[in-house]
C-alpha cells in the first residue's frame, strides 16, 4: 500500500493541535488531586492519559490498521507495518508544575523506518513537523538547522537524569565540558521540545540518555528533514529504543560524538 506521508503528516498536525488544545484547557483547571507516581519522580495526570486516548482513537480512523507505542499504555496494538509512537503530553512534570513548556509528540514507524513527525509545543501554539524526503516546517514556515559550526557560539540543550542515575558521573563530566565550552546550556523539561528547537535552529544541539521511542521519535524526523543529524552516543542509529540521542545541526556533531566518547568511554 501506497502511503501518502504528506496528508498523512497535515492530518496528523491537526489531532496534535487538538489533544494540545484539550490539554490547554485541562492547564486552566487542574486537579492536582488526581496525579498518580509511574516510578521515582515519574509522573502521569488524567491529562495524559485522556489525551492519549484522544489521540489514538483520531489516529485509528486515519490509519485502521496501524499499531501503537503510546507512553500511557492505553492502547498497546502491535501493527503489522505501521506503528505510531505517542507521547500525548510530554514534559508532564512542566504541566503540573505550571511551567508552560510542554508538548503533543506523534511519530511514525513504517516497518522500522521513521517517516514522519509532528510536535505541537501548546505554550507558544508552535506546530512543528515533517516527513520523509518533504523537508521540516513549523507553522506552515521551511525550517533549517542552525548553521553556526563554532562551539563557543553554540547554544546546546539536555535533560537532568530523574530516576536512572547509573551515568550521572559521566554525564556530569560531560554537561562541565559544555558549561565551559558552549555559549550556554538549557534544560527545558521537554525532550520533544528540545529536537524542535534543535529542527528550527533555536538550539544548534542536544543530547540525553535514560529516554524513551516516544520522546524522541517525531523529534528525530524533524531535525533530519531540518538538515541535522540525529544518533546515538557512538554515532550509530539505535537512538529510538537505545536510550541515548545526540541530534545537532550537523557543524558540531563530530565535535560533541569525540567528547562525549571520551566522557561515556565509547
Amino acid at each position: 500500500m501506497k502511503v501518502n506521508y504528506q496528508n498523512l503528516t497535515l492530518t496528523t498536525c491537526e489531532i496534535a493541535r487538538k489533544a494540545g488544545n484539550f490539554i490547554a484547557k485541562e492547564c486552566q483547571n487542574f486537579d492536582a488531586s488526581k496525579i498518580e507516581n509511574k516510578g521515582l519522580h515519574d509522573l502521569v495526570s488524567y491529562v495524559d492519559k485522556e489525551s492519549e486516548k484522544q489521540i489514538i482513537t483520531a489516529l485509528q480512523n486515519l490509519l485502521p490498521e496501524s499499531g501503537f507505542i503510546a507512553e500511557e499504555g492505553t492502547n498497546t496494538t502491535k501493527g503489522e507495518r505501521f506503528n505510531w509512537i505517542i507521547d500525548p503530553l510530554d514534559g508532564t512534570t512542566n504541566f503540573i508544575q505550571g511551567v508552560p513548556i510542554y508538548a503533543v509528540s506523534i511519530g511514525l514507524l513504517d516497518g522500522n523506518e521513521l517517516v514522519l513527525g509532528v510536535i505541537y509545543e501548546i505554550g507558544r501554539d508552535e506546530c512543528f513537523y515533517a516527513w520523509k524526503d518533504g523537508g521540516a516546517f513549523l507553522n506552515g514556515n521551511s525550517i533549517h538547522v542552525s548553521v553556526r559550526n563554532d562551539i563557543h557560539d553554540s547554544l546546546l540543550a539536555t535533560g537532568f537524569p530523574y530516576s536512572n542515575f547509573s551515568r550521572i558521573d559521566e554525564y556530569l563530566d560531560f554537561l562541565k565540558w559544555t558549561m565551559t565550552t558552549a555559549r550556554g546550556v538549557r534544560r527545558l523539561g521537554s525532550a520533544a521540545t528540545d529536537l524542535a528547537y534543535v529542527a528550527c535552529g533555536r538550539f544548534d544541539a542536544f543530547w540525553e540518555y535514560d529516554l524513551k521511542p516516544w520522546d524522541v521519535a517525531a523529534g528525530a524526523v524533524i531535525v533530519k528533514e531540518a538538515g541535522g543529524t540525529v544518533t546515538d552516543y557512538c554515532g550509530g542509529n539505535n537512538f529510538l529504543f537505545g536510550s541515548e540521542i545526540i541530534a545537532a545541526n550537523g557543524l558540531i556533531d563530530k565535535l560533541i560524538l569525540d567528547k562525549i566518547a571520551k566522557f561515556t568511554n565509547n
